[in-house]
């Protein structure tokens, strides 16, 4: 193993998974267990589904859509600040014009 490298072990839906992670990414890969576990244990609960499979299908499902609204939403704001900021650079232009011809 690389010496850079950390050996970590997390658990989702009882089942085992041994990863080589870089050090500072420990905290959020268990942390993302935990999220994966919780929400198909869930999901388990709430739609008496059994199989892990179908249940980490509706994990992935879930994530990603929130994913892909939060990437459409950043996307829209910073269209929305580039916008913002060329009406400002635009402001300021037409200003120092001004100032330059007095």
């Amino acid at each position: 193993m690389n010496k850079d490298k950390l050996s970590v072990t997390v658990s989702v839906l009882e089942r085992k998974y041994k990863l080589t992670i870089e050090p500072n990414d420990e905290e959020f890969l268990r942390k993302a267990a935990d999220l994966i576990d919780g929400q198909a244990k869930g999901f388990a609960k709430v739609y008496g589904h059994k199989d892990n499979q179908d249940l980490l299908a509706m994990v992935a499902l879930s994530q990603i859509t929130q994913y892909v609204k939060l990437h459409e939403d950043v996307k829209y704001k910073d269209n929305d600040l580039i916008d913002k900021l060329s009406e400002i650079d635009s402001m300021l232009s037409n200003e120092l014009e001004k100032t330059a011809k007095e």
